[in-house]
């Protein structure tokens, strides 16, 4: 089908890579920007709260680390009382003890305000980003959307931000607190034994090793297995929307085997995260216990040696002009107490590479859709209220049913051209992909309420000129005036306030049906609706459901029929009361007689209108004013029905079942 680009997970390749937004660079350079720019969006978004977190994670950290310190002290007491008696240290050691249940209450303290102030700014932040996800994801053109799977892009709004709401709330303040006690351990031991801090730098190479090996598969897959996640619910999302093609075309196998390869890569991916992030664990806990009962067995040879082991201590040095010095137990005790501190913390940082990885994929993909930019706009001319004094129009603030463009000026001032519905194409060239033209030179005109219909084969272009008019697509070359105004002039959101559409594909929303009336103008008032829905001839089967107007529509609609759904369609353009309407084949999915009820309410409708008419039954468009014959994106045949008739050409041809157009 040449008219319009693919939808869905097999879509082409989008601006993105292979796989759309998915198909991200796996460099760690691109990876740091992402993970970099979040940070700088957090604190720029929370800079006093993030202050204050970080002030209660230093101190936590230095009250996590002071116990270590204090075991020293405590020991060197138990060794005075060994030797002088209990009596001399008891008043020492219950102040150290309670110094410490002081410490330990104030890190508690300092805990649970910064969780509790992270949990806060997670949640906003999420909420914010969603937010403004959503506003700009309104904001991009429908190509982005032909173009990518909307399970994948759903995929943005929740397994993505989820990834975020384990980095920010959990993950950093853990990095954060897990590496200051890790630096805070790494000098107190070099401060107390040197050749003991050499045994810990050996177990610090062992796991870094470790976490580059081990840890780093896990995370690559992690951020794989997210990516594979995208693309199941994609897929899942696109099977749920046809699931009545499937089961109409027996297509469950086929649709299985094609779900089982996706959700197969999917298990691999997940398995071998899962796989190497389960055994990376016992790794990290299997070196830190070597590492403490190495530490233990070389610092009891120390103790009963009694050689002089090289230190820092000033007051060692002070004391014997040395800094050599017998390793006494308290030391030795001490650094097994903050071997364990430190190898725990450690295996904390490494554990977190995964949530970290998650997270940097995660905020990349989004990144990448805030990124995106919106549909341009370069419009100055709007659309306007106004009202006839004298033969003179003059723009006016209130609701008067009379519109006109206004047109802004090179000397500061604007004119008011009425809006009458006078459509006409110049010489217009168009593709959606460069290179693969699907309009050739169309030249048209509709003339203030007159009738047009286009006539082709799928894919001859006809739902592709509608298209230009919404401006969903801007033109290659070309020109498109709408009332004598250059539609490239006209901002994108007043030029579609102008039109009225009634699709083959009816999308009715969550709500009753008046909610789905008023969509087509938010402002109209039930009296309003009523009469639309009149109009329509929808009003009849509307009064005979259970709540009437106020019944609740959900599922798109699933409760009414194909006919009636596409009479609520053709009552919220009727609401909008456009001067141009497009009914893309409005009647090509009902039956014959459900479709002379929608035909009456299309042509109450279309009178009085300028009215494009896209349809395969040639019965729908005998009465148009004139009908263009599209084949491969050209204009080969117009004229009224009689005059093609006539003509005895590929119309009539078409039209007498001699022959469908290729």
């Amino acid at each position: 089908m040449a008219e319009r680009p693919m939808r869905g997970p097999h879509a082409p390749h989008g601006p993105h890579g292979p796989h759309g937004l998915n198909g991200m660079q796996a460099k760690g350079k691109t990876n740091m920007k992402a993970l970099g720019r979040l940070i700088k969006l957090l604190f720029r978004e929370y800079p006093a709260m993030l202050s204050i977190v970080m002030v209660c994670i230093v101190v936590s950290a230095l009250v996590g680390v002071a116990p270590s310190v204090y075991i020293e002290t405590i020991t060197s007491y138990i060794e005075q009382g060994l030797r002088l008696g209990w009596a001399e240290v008891y008043t020492p050691i219950v102040s150290a003890i309670v110094t410490m249940i002081a410490l330990y209450l104030l890190g508690l303290a300092a805990t649970t305000i910064y969780t509790q102030l992270m949990a806060h700014v997670t949640q906003n932040f999420l909420h914010k980003l969603r937010t403004d996800m959503f506003a700009g994801m309104q904001k991009l053109p429908i190509r982005y959307f032909d173009q990518n799977s909307r399970g994948d892009i759903m995929s943005y709004f929740t397994n993505d931000t989820d990834t975020l709401r384990q980095l920010i709330s959990q993950a950093l303040p853990h990095l954060f607190s897990s590496g200051l006690i890790v630096l805070c351990l790494l000098f107190i031991m070099f401060y107390y034994s040197i050749p003991l801090m050499l045994i810990v730098f050996a177990g610090i190479f062992f796991m870094f090793r470790a976490t580059k090996t081990v840890g780093g598969k896990s995370a690559s897959f992690f951020v794989r297995q997210q990516k594979s996640l995208g693309k199941v619910e994609g897929y899942i999302e696109e099977m749920m929307n046809g699931q009545k093609v499937v089961k109409v075309f027996c297509h469950e196998r086929a649709a299985e085997r094609e779900f089982d390869k996706i959700n197969d890569q999917l298990f691999s991916d997940a398995q071998n995260a899962n796989r190497f992030s389960n055994i990376f664990g016992p790794i990290m806990n299997n070196i830190g216990n070597i590492l403490y009962v190495l530490m233990a067995f070389v610092g009891g040879l120390f103790i009963c040696s009694g050689v002089g082991i090289l230190n820092v201590s000033f007051q060692n040095l002070f004391e014997t002009g040395s800094m050599l010095a017998p390793m006494p137990i308290a030391v030795v005790a001490t650094f097994l107490g903050m071997t364990k501190q430190f190898t725990n913390n450690v295996s904390q940082v490494s554990q977190q590479i995964n949530a970290v990885a998650m997270a940097v994929a995660g905020s990349e993909r989004i990144f990448q859709l805030i990124d995106q930019q919106p549909e341009e706009d370069h419009g100055d001319v709007t659309l306007v209220n106004c009202r006839e004094e004298n033969g003179a129009l003059s723009a006016c603030s209130e609701h008067s049913g009379l519109w006109a463009w206004k047109c802004p000026q090179k000397d500061g001032g604007s004119t008011l051209i009425p809006l009458r519905g006078d459509v006409r194409f110049f010489d217009v060239d168009f593709a959606y992909e460069e290179g693969k033209p699907v309009l050739h030179n169309i030249s048209l005109y509709a003339k203030p309420g007159q009738k047009l219909a286009f006539v082709g084969a799928t894919g001859a272009g006809k739902t592709t000129i509608t298209n230009l008019i919404n401006r969903f697509y801007d033109i290659a070359d070309g020109k498109i005036r709408y009332d004598g105004v250059n539609i490239n002039r006209i901002k994108k959101a007043d030029l579609r306030h102008s039109l009225g559409i009634v699709l083959q594909d009816v999308n009715l929303f969550t709500g009753t049906v008046m909610d789905n009336i008023r969509y087509g103008k938010l402002d109209a008032t039930d009296d309003e609706c009523i009469r639309a829905a009149k109009l329509a001839n929808a009003h009849d089967f509307i009064t005979r459901l259970p709540d009437g107007y106020n019944t609740m529509l959900t599922s798109n609609g699933a409760n009414l029929s194909q006919g009636q759904r596409q009479l609520l369609s053709i009552a919220r353009a009727a609401v909008a009361d456009p001067p141009v309407m497009i009914l893309d084949e409005a009647t090509s999915s009902i039956d014959t007689r459900t479709e002379l009820l929608v035909q009456r309410g299309m042509d109450a409708l279309m009178q009085n209108r300028t009215v494009f008419v896209i349809a395969h039954r040639l019965s729908t468009v005998q009465n148009s004013d004139a009908i263009l014959v599209l084949d491969h994106g050209r204009i080969i045949e117009r004229g009224t029905h009689d005059d093609l008739i006539a003509q005895k050409g590929v119309y009539y041809q078409l039209y007498t079942g001699a022959f469908e157009l290729e």
